[in-house]
């Protein structure tokens, strides 16, 4: 195979003109720069929550497998080493557009409107809180960055960038999709607060591409756990976040100091356990079942 692009977490492989492989690896970034140490099992939850979400969402998507037993043009070493964690996708023309979807006011949206507001909060009311909840999920798209920091958009922004009809369409698709996955992860005990989509082009029409719904993609927080105007605990790398923030002599620029082992496994802890959460199956049986170590 043609390795073709390496992401922060991924690497792209060319099957043939149509087809490509993902591998997700386990490698974890924080503040944009990617990390010494890996995170165990991190690639087999982002792989088999979007495959479960690909099913359970029935949109037009890019997935064909995920099974790598199957795939003949791996080696049996590719098969052992990428079983659970390789999706075997249609290849697409990518859209150059973030679909962000927001239905709770955090992260970089609340630091925005808690400043008076930008692109992402320019319609939003006043008096809301951090963690509040939107009257509406809103659609706030950013560019598609190769490396470093995406950049918000706004609404006239973005439709110079793909135009108008296009910019509709994406909005409509990306507010029904986090509607029909935040209604399912509340009936498990988890608001959805925030996602982000990114779409592609096969044969003229707009398919869901990429992961779907993961912890590197969303914000999930434990339902029991919110409250407005308070600090959310996620379901992803909040620990390695939190204790980078209190590395002082840390600049944010690679390399990252080496992580504690406690917080290694409090972050693959909270990987896991969404995983089981939202798809309702024990993920030492996703690895079984994948042939994954």
């Amino acid at each position: 195979m043609e390795h073709v692009g390496s992401g922060k977490v991924r690497e792209i492989f060319r099957v043939d003109d149509e087809l490509l492989l993902i591998v997700a690896s386990d490698r974890i970034s924080a503040f944009d720069v990617v990390l010494s140490d890996d995170i165990p099992h991190k690639g087999h939850v982002l792989t088999g929550l979007s495959n479960h979400w690909f099913d359970t969402l029935d949109e037009p998507n890019h997935l064909i497998s995920i099974d790598a037993s199957t795939m003949e043009f791996l080696t049996p070493e590719q098969k052992r080493e990428y079983a659970g964690r390789a999706m075997l996708v249609h290849a697409a023309t990518v859209i150059p557009l973030e679909c962000v979807v927001r239905g709770y006011l955090y992260g970089s949206s609340w630091k925005e409107y808690a400043a008076g507001g930008g692109p992402t909060t320019e319609h939003l009311p006043h008096g809301l809180d951090i963690a509040s909840k939107l009257p509406e999920p809103i659609f706030t798209p950013a560019t598609k960055a190769e490396s470093g920091h995406d950049e918000n958009l706004t609404e006239a922004g973005a439709r110079a960038l793909v135009g108008d009809d296009l910019f509709d369409e994406l909005r409509t698709t990306s507010i029904d999709i986090y509607l029909k996955g935040a209604e399912y992860a509340a009936e498990r005990g988890i608001i959805l607060a925030d996602t982000k989509f990114e779409f592609g082009w096969i044969h003229a029409e707009i398919i869901l591409i990429d992961e779907v719904l993961t912890p590197d993609s969303s914000r999930f927080w434990p339902a029991d756990a919110w409250a407005p105007g308070a600090v959310m605990p996620s379901f992803d790398k909040q620990p390695i976040r939190d204790w980078l923030e209190s590395q002082e002599e840390w600049d944010k620029t690679s390399p990252a100091p080496i992580l504690p082992r406690d917080v290694i496994q409090q972050t693959s802890d909270r990987y896991v356990e969404v995983f089981e959460r939202l798809t309702g199956t024990l993920f030492a049986q996703y690895c079984a079942k994948m042939g994954a170590s």
